[in-house]
């Protein structure tokens, strides 16, 4: 871990600190890109990192894209990437329903193309997706017709959320045997120009007002994503770093699987925030380093590939 907490990488610091990193694992949204947009300089400096030979991941908790979606959005907006490098929440909660809790029977979605297509490719059967309109009553909605066979409620984001999967999601949950998962907990997803709209973390907390319980959350801070990276992958965690822009999911999920952070400051948490965390003591939220932008280790890289 660096020697004090919260300082930014520039010149010379910059070249150790590469030279020290065999492995990086990037957040997407507000580090590489807001919306449809790259962050500027952050394509060359995925691309020098990978003609140096250092190892790049993506770890996104937005669920909204499957592995090959993520790999053409990279590809279109000047990233070289495949979709074997991408680790999103669609993917990474396909991967622990069907591998660590073997799910016996179906799930209950609340999300969208990407979670239904990556259940689909694990062999889970599901559903829920689409738009669920009101129809009938009061009376009618709590003894909505539901599937006996549905062992688990998944929420992830999903732009048809509405009252009556609300209501279903609760019918399901609860039944305390019912297993109740969420991607995410993000509240706001940034866009192009400053811009945000509602995460997943609005329609989770809904789910579980309703329900009286707590989802099991895959996505950062928890540690799961960057399990399945060790898993399929394997990687020296004294020689990673996870770059990301949010100090409650990013940099807390790399401080607790022991690895050094980046904070880079195109996105939702900025330098006053991690330095308040540091003032309060909450240092799991405080990144080692951080950058106004990814792009500014491009200098550093250029001097270390020569």
């Amino acid at each position: 871990m660096a020697a004090s907490k919260c300082s930014r990488l520039n010149g010379e610091l910059s070249r150790r600190f590469l030279a020290s990193v065999d492995t990086v694992l990037f957040d997407c949204d507000g580090v590489l890109w807001r919306g449809d947009e790259a962050i500027p300089g952050a394509p060359d400096l995925i691309n020098g990192l990978k003609r140096a030979n250092k190892r790049v991941f993506f770890l996104t908790n937005n669920s909204t894209k499957t592995r090959s979606m993520y790999a053409e959005k990279l590809g279109r907006l000047g990233f070289k990437a495949e979709p074997e490098e991408v680790f999103g929440t669609a993917y990474c909660t396909a991967i622990y329903l069907r591998d660590i809790a073997r799910l016996k029977g179906k799930v209950y979605l609340i999300g969208g193309r990407a979670l239904s297509e990556e259940f689909g490719a694990a062999g889970i059967p599901h559903l829920g997706c689409g738009a669920d309109h009101v129809t009938g009553t009061q009376k009618d909605w709590a003894s909505v017709q539901g599937d006996s066979d549905v062992k688990a409620v998944v929420v992830g984001f999903d732009e048809h959320f509405s009252y009556m999967k609300l209501n279903r999601a609760l019918q399901y949950l609860q039944d305390p045997s019912c297993l109740f998962i969420a991607t995410n907990t993000d509240t706001r997803l940034p866009l192009e120009g400053g811009r945000a709209i509602p995460g997943t973390g609005c329609l989770v907390r809904a789910v579980e007002t309703a329900a009286h319980r707590k989802a099991q959350v895959i996505g950062k801070p928890s540690s799961f994503l960057y399990d399945c990276v060790v898993k399929d992958c394997g990687l020296d965690p004294a020689r990673t770093v996870m770059v990301g822009d949010r100090l409650d999911t990013d940099i807390q999920m790399g401080s607790t699987c022991g690895i050094r952070t980046l904070l880079t400051l195109t996105g939702f948490s900025s330098l006053e925030d991690a330095k308040s965390y540091q003032d309060s003591g909450a240092l799991s939220m405080v990144p080692d380093y951080y950058v106004n932008s990814v792009a500014d280790l491009l200098p550093a890289l250029s001097e270390e590939r020569q």
